[in-house]
């Protein structure tokens, strides 16, 4: 199974920003991504249903064909962790359904998993978000607001992601807001501390942006990035050939 399970240092930091970027990217390399939330506190209601927002983004941004349901099929309006929120509602979900919710139809292509909260938050009545990753199996692409005490919350997110004996795909230091950084220098200390992909991300307002190559080619395997790449040729190759037919109809 291929994909990658997207994490953070703790919620608000960038993980649905990473995730919707991520799958675009991967879409547009003609890869088909499949995309997974499966809870969801914080939504809003719409005509008598809850709106998961990070879940529909990471929908659109794969142009998945299966429903909204299939993506984020638990939803709570209360902006608190998922697990208190179910509570609440009198309602209790396992770990072993969350598995399900992923795995379903996870073979049609790149399986993109975004938890809820950080990687040591409550996801289920039985288990953490750590606790979904490892029973997915998937590198873990770990997620932080690149702000002082970074350092401190990345190293213990780290440890504990291999300590679970997973992959860490890398570490994504997501610059929330514009001040100035002063002298600090996350990515450069953090590679003192730990071997790992470090990518960091200027301040964007704009919510679409490309994140690095490196990072997309990682998460590839090699078969489905030699399909990827005969897609993408195959593409251009076609644009170039209506574009030219074009100029010549016009000529």
């Amino acid at each position: 199974m291929h994909g990658v399970f997207i994490t953070g240092t703790s919620t608000n930091v960038g993980k649905t920003f990473t995730g919707v970027n991520l799958a675009r990217q991967l879409t547009r390399l003609g890869i088909t991504v499949i995309p997974r939330k499966p809870i969801e506190s914080g939504c809003e209601e719409e005509n008598g249903q809850l709106i998961p927002e990070d879940a529909l983004a990471l929908h659109r941004a794969a142009n998945y064909s299966g429903s909204l349901a299939d993506v984020c099929p638990f939803r709570f309006q209360a902006p608190i962790s998922p697990v208190r929120a179910a509570h609440l509602g009198n309602r209790i979900f396992t770990t072993e359904q969350m598995v399900n919710i992923c795995l379903k139809g996870s073979e049609e292509g790149f399986l993109l998993v975004e938890g809820a909260g950080g990687f040591y938050s409550p996801l289920a009545e039985n288990g953490l978000n750590a606790d979904l990753a490892i029973a997915l199996q998937l590198p873990v692409l770990l997620v932080v607001n690149d702000t002082l005490g970074a350092l401190n919350q990345v190293l213990l997110n780290v440890e504990a992601i291999q300590r679970r004996g997973l992959k860490l795909a890398g570490v994504i230091l997501n610059r929330l807001d514009n001040d100035p950084a002063g002298k600090m220098d996350n990515a450069a200390d953090l590679r003192g501390h730990i071997d790992c992909p470090i990518y960091p991300q200027a301040y964007c307002e704009a919510t679409t942006v490309d994140l690095p190559d490196a990072l997309i080619h990682s998460l590839i395997p090699d078969s489905l990035s030699t399909d990827s790449l005969s897609t993408a040729n195959s593409l251009t190759a076609a644009t170039t050939t209506v574009k030219a037919a074009t100029i010549k109809a016009a000529s």
